[in-house]
């Protein structure tokens, strides 16, 4: 199991357990998150972005040009920001945090 702790809009903390070789996008659904990944990871929106913690970002394989390009289109990007469905857990990401960004809807829940 990979341990992630979200960080909501709200400011709550939701702690999850996700498998080796799941997506974070998949994950964060699964945890109830806001995330709509409207593009099932083909990098063509950026409805699952999300902002890793410093101290992780470093720890993610880079992001791709695609991945930059669809960030440079995302509310609310910060120096951290990523696309959720494009990073892979593995147990190299044990602890990792990511806040959802205030701007994230999920236009299935509402």
């Amino acid at each position: 199991m990979v341990r992630v702790t979200f960080l909501t809009a709200k400011g709550e903390r939701v702690a999850a357990e996700g498998e080796d070789g799941q997506s974070l996008l998949e994950l964060a659904q699964a945890s109830g998150m806001p995330l709509e990944g409207t593009c099932e990871a083909q990098m063509a929106c950026s409805t699952c972005h999300v902002i890793v913690a410093p101290e992780w970002f470093d720890k993610l394989p880079p992001a791709v040009e695609d991945e930059e390009d669809m960030l440079d289109l995302a509310a609310g990007v910060a120096r951290t920001s990523r696309l959720s469905c494009q990073i892979v857990l593995t147990p190299a990401l044990d602890g990792l945090e990511v806040r959802i960004p205030e701007e994230a809807r999920d236009m299935q829940r509402g």
